[in-house]
């Protein structure tokens, strides 16, 4: 209720701006809420009433904010800008509160460690970043948890929860959102920021990750810099990319950083299974000709072996426009009930891929591309995958963020080198054998342990050999059995 007060007295909830836009139920209804918004609260356009909202509403609702403000494509240019403050432009606090709260951290005098400490140079919902310089003249960022953080995260946690339940409870379309395990993958992701020792761990293992491409980079971490509510890394070349001039530095190659971003991105989740969960412009600094740098590891998103697969050839058959084969993974991931026809959900998913191929990004509108998936999913009654909400969050906001970079960009072409590598490593006839040897042998030493049991089930024994045999051919189904039979027999002796 507090939430959405707010909104209502900035003229933020339904802006009157869009009247036009809105059915004559809801225009009546808008023009009641504006008799409650307040005179100075109505002041700006619909995107800076809706930033000063969320700003006040909390670290959960600024997420929202940065989200929308990588959607240029979908909301329009002026209101994804005027939301950008969000990213790292909010009211700092005392930087006489950040060195004493660097002090108490690390547990000894700032001139002990730094041999200057400046004033904010980004503040955003959770932290505010100084630059600073170590003893022996590196220059580095020191971020630090705004006071009092922690209660307005658990404040904000329980508001997002209980909004979760009266969905769950009162609108019964919208739980195939899974609207409590949205919430609950939000809470957690933020809880974990609030430790910034977590994050520095975060931020030195994606920089390995990243090493191995070279498609993205991070800066070090300084490790003696590092407690529960401060962060020190060394300072991030280039310059972020929510500030204007960020693509008008000379001899930027725009297309080839977008493209850098999207394999960053993938190379990451795909042959890591581990990715940086937050990447909007505040987070992201460019340098000439195509350098990105990536800051503030505070959400980490991690996926396993089953999900890394399934994305991968969900990917790959989008790349071959192989639309059956793309329905059949989503039936096989369990994304899509098998209540349902594959051959009717790959027709869908052609309806959606065919207009994409072969047009720029700028000739295509998202909102109708985002409205159409909507439809479709609903048709297949597909539910929210709460275990794939960073994944699904970061990709809206990494196409986002390229499409500013180059308005022209083509995610497929972008993807292919990164996802092919995949393909060819992970699908070869050798790491196929590799991973079905791993199988047998998992299989048999669980046989191994149910036949030590007093009572072995029948049911169980079958459901490991189909385990292992669902996914080859029925004929090579006998020689699984002997193989994993001789396999028991030695594990018996």
């Amino acid at each position: 209720m507090g939430a959405g007060w707010v909104l209502v007295r900035n003229d933020a909830l339904l802006p009157g701006e869009l009247d036009p836009l809105y059915s004559p139920a809801v225009r009546t209804l808008s023009g009641f809420l504006r008799l409650f918004a307040g005179r100075e609260a109505r002041d700006g356009r619909p995107g800076e009433r809706l930033a000063r909202s969320l700003e006040r509403l909390g670290p959960v609702a600024i997420k929202l904010g940065q989200l929308l403000s990588t959607r240029a494509d979908i909301f329009g240019r002026e209101f994804a800008e005027d939301l950008s403050r969000l990213k790292d432009r909010l009211a700092p606090f005392p930087t006489s509160v950040a060195r004493a709260e660097v002090e108490r951290e690390l547990g000894r005098p700032i001139e002990t460690i730094f041999a200057g400490f400046g004033e904010p140079v980004a503040a955003a919902s959770l932290a505010q970043a100084h630059r600073a310089a170590l003893l022996d003249g590196r220059e580095v960022a020191i971020k630090v948890l705004r006071p009092g953080i922690a209660r307005r995260v658990a404040e904000d946690a329980e508001v997002l929860a209980l909004a979760a339940r009266l969905i769950d409870r009162w609108a019964p379309p919208a739980r195939r959102l899974e609207p409590r395990g949205f919430a609950a993958t939000v809470i957690r992701a933020t809880e974990l920021e609030l430790d910034l020792r977590l994050e520095a761990a975060g931020a030195d293992e994606l920089c390995e990750v990243m090493a191995k491409d070279g498609y993205m980079k991070t800066p070090a971490v300084i490790w003696e810099g590092v407690g529960k509510r401060v962060l020190t890394m060394e300072w991030a070349r280039g310059v972020p990319l929510s500030d204007p001039g960020a693509l008008e530095q000379p001899d930027l190659d725009r297309k080839a950083l977008a493209d850098n971003l999207i394999r960053a991105f993938l190379a990451q989740a795909l042959d890591h299974g581990v990715f940086h969960a937050d990447l909007h412009e505040g987070n992201l600094f460019a340098a000439p000709p195509a350098q990105l740098t990536a800051v503030d590891f505070g959400i980490i998103g991690r996926l396993g072996p089953s999900e890394r697969r399934y994305l991968a050839e969900i990917l790959w058959g989008f790349l071959q426009r192989d639309y059956h084969r793309v329905a059949r993974i989503h039936f096989e991931a369990g994304y899509v009930p098998n209540t349902h026809s594959v051959a009717a959900f790959a027709q869908a998913l052609r309806a959606v891929g065919e207009p994409l191929f072969g047009r720029a990004a700028s000739e295509v509108a998202m909102s109708r591309v985002l409205t159409q998936l909507f439809e479709i999913t609903a048709l297949f009654d597909m539910r929210l995958r709460p275990e794939l909400v960073l994944l699904q969050k970061t990709m809206m906001t990494v196409e986002g963020v390229a499409r500013r970079i180059y308005p022209d960009h083509d995610i497929w072409a972008a993807s292919e080198p990164v996802v092919r590598r995949w393909v060819a490593r992970e699908l070869s006839p050798a790491t196929q054998a590799k991973r079905l040897g791993e199988e047998v042998i998992h299989a048999a030493r669980n046989l191994a342990k149910m036949a030590e049991e007093p009572f072995v089930r029948a049911e169980r024994v079958i459901h490991e050999i189909h385990h292992v045999a669902s996914p080859l051919p029925w004929v090579a189904l006998g020689a699984l059995v002997s193989g994993a039979a001789f396999l028991l027999g030695l594990y018996l002796r």
